[in-house]
């Protein structure tokens, strides 16, 4: 029988589930960006990550094929913890509190250094090494997130919402390097739930605080903090996992260098945040080193 680990890799599903998270991930951004004036960090966190985990949980038990499940190992859960802590945890709540002084694609944008961070940990940590298409894709990538941000929608960016993007990225980066190892022994959708739900757990203390602000909030706010659960989250993650349990870490953290892109193109359909010509140019290089990491030696 096949086990987890000898999984056959299936590059155009996994290339399919990369493009799904790219997309449902930019449009967090515009989704917390809006959601944001009314819905503080904290409590969004709490509220995304809780429904994120009854949507995962609710997808993992009523399975008619439970045999796939496997309880983590004593081994699995420090990294369970560290992802969930940190990837769920911490990263959610940066984030949210960094697009209440920036705007979306400014956000999106710094917080994807997270993939070059992702590539050295991963080659030093995983034993990835540093193929040589991956190194001249996230260069040309990170060109282009640099000359993005010199050309955004705001003109400026307050130093506290660049710090807070940088923990992010930060906390991004160490979650997935700490997530590529379960993959190998355990389902896909069981990491994303346990990690989400750990997530839930540190943002409990926020939730004073969310029961006041969603007593006042609008209807349509509500709806999108549903849609942030069940999307960019539940769906999101997962099929973050299933591409990342196929591939590389450091080949899909390039990957996600496309979200800025979209972010950007969403930010100005939805919220009026309308990017420089240069930082067309700039989302040009991002897509043409996701090409480049792609490729195949």
């Amino acid at each position: 029988m096949t086990t987890l680990a000898e999984a056959p890799p299936r590059a155009g599903l996994a290339a399919g589930a990369a493009t799904v998270t790219v997309v449902l991930w930019a449009s967090s951004f515009v989704a917390i960006r809006h959601v944001g004036t009314e819905i503080s960090a904290g409590a969004l966190s709490l509220a995304r990550l809780g429904l994120g985990s009854i949507f995962l949980g609710a997808l993992l038990f009523t399975r008619r094929t439970p045999a796939v499940r496997r309880w983590p190992t004593r081994r699995d859960w420090l990294p369970l913890i560290a992802c969930g802590v940190l990837w769920f945890g911490v990263y959610n709540i940066s984030l949210n509190e960094a697009e209440r002084r920036l705007d979306a694609g400014t956000s999106a944008m710094l917080v994807h250094i997270a993939p070059l961070l992702i590539a050295v940990l991963a080659g030093l940590g995983l034993g990835e090494g540093f193929p040589r298409q991956l190194v001249i894709g996230g260069l040309v990538a990170f060109a282009g997130i640099v000359i993005i941000g010199t050309s955004t929608s705001s003109g400026r960016a307050e130093t506290w919402g660049v710090v807070l993007c940088v923990v992010a990225a930060i906390s991004y980066a160490v979650g997935v390097v700490t997530q590529k190892p379960l993959l190998s022994r355990l389902p896909a959708a069981e990491v994303t739930w346990l990690a989400c739900t750990i997530g839930a757990v540190v943002c409990l203390p926020f939730a004073p605080t969310l029961v006041d602000e969603l007593r006042t909030a609008d209807a349509s706010t509500i709806w999108w903090v549903v849609y942030l659960a069940a999307f960019p989250t539940a769906l999101g993650f997962t099929t973050w996992a299933f591409a990342l349990r196929r591939t590389s870490a450091g080949r899909m953290g390039v990957t996600v260098y496309a979200v800025p892109v979209v972010a950007i193109v969403l930010g100005w359909l939805f919220l009026g945040e309308t990017p420089a010509v240069l930082a067309l140019a700039g989302g040009a290089l991002c897509l043409t080193g996701v090409a480049i990491s792609r490729r195949t030696a």
